[in-house]
């Protein structure tokens, strides 16, 4: 027979408090701040959206790695969240305990929440540290809009809900929310989508992009001019670009597309699989 790990007195008492959601956010403003994760925890799993949104307004830490708990995307959760936001941001006042900076939707930093629910008995791993090193930096700038980060695959035909409600709460409120975006990878989306969702995120976070799919030159010099704002782009990858015969009599296209490639002065890795485009030119795109 194997026996089960008890419970510890930290994990009791978050499920204990979240009994009661009332007294629970009641009791937020004296819970010390080693109990936010554990508790978040549980209010995420359990889906308490009141006790989420009031957790938010008062979270100790500048980041809230909450991609981190989302195996898949969860539309209620984000809205709980979100909502919570809105409440900070309407505050003239910012809350002394509220230290949230950073939404961070993306599905990483589990070692977060492994650390503060006991899983990590060995310490940091030095991409934590990192992170809290980072953090602790934009605590001593002066406040800015709160920083959304998100992972941007876009590879339906339509935008699904999770990334439809996140993009029209982010137009809603440009002024005080920039979204950031540090890969982008495209995999049959129309050119439309794309530029509707781009015109939401910083296009100089994104320091990685990656064309899986076929476009057709016209389709690339319309992106072009994106590219070119994605100035601190390090690593870019086009995977086929389909040239007619009408196409390579009209070198317009191609000014268009290799004057921006100019403009990527931190470029430093470029892959091309579809290159014909840049017959004759090339030493203008590289110079």
């Amino acid at each position: 027979m194997s026996v089960q790990n008890p419970l510890r007195l930290l994990d009791l008492a978050g499920m204990s408090l979240l009994r009661d959601e009332a007294s629970t956010i009641t009791a937020l403003k004296d819970l010390p701040t080693e109990l936010f994760p554990p508790v978040f925890m549980e209010a995420f799993y359990g889906r308490y959206s009141e006790t989420l949104k009031a957790m938010v307004q008062a979270w100790p830490f500048v980041r809230l790695p909450l991609g981190g708990l989302m195996k898949v995307p969860h539309l209620g959760t984000l809205q709980a969240v979100l909502a919570g936001l809105d409440i900070l941001l309407a505050q003239k006042d910012h809350p002394r305990r509220c230290k949230l900076r950073v939404l961070d939707l993306r599905n990483t930093s589990q070692d977060f929440w492994r650390m503060w629910s006991g899983y990590r008995v060995h310490g940091c791993s030095s991409s934590l540290m990192a992170q809290v090193a980072e953090d602790r930096s934009r605590t001593k700038q002066p406040r800015a809009p709160l920083e959304v980060f998100i992972e941007l695959h876009l590879k339906e035909r339509t935008l699904d809900g999770f990334l439809t409600y996140l993009i029209r709460w982010v137009e809603q409120r440009k002024a005080s929310i920039h979204l950031c975006c540090k890969k982008l990878r495209i995999l049959s989306f129309p050119m439309e989508n794309i530029m509707k969702v781009l015109s939401m995120v910083q296009l100089d976070c994104i320091q990685e992009v990656q064309v899986n799919c076929t476009w057709h030159l016209s389709t690339l010099a319309m992106f072009a001019p994106l590219l070119g704002q994605m100035n601190k782009v390090q690593r870019l990858l086009l995977s086929h670009i389909h040239v007619s015969a009408l196409e390579r009599q009209e070198q317009q296209h191609v000014v268009q597309i290799t004057s921006q490639f100019l403009r990527l002065h931190h470029l430093r890795d470029l892959h091309l699989e579809s290159h014909s485009f840049l017959e004759g030119c090339l030493d203008q795109m590289l110079r």
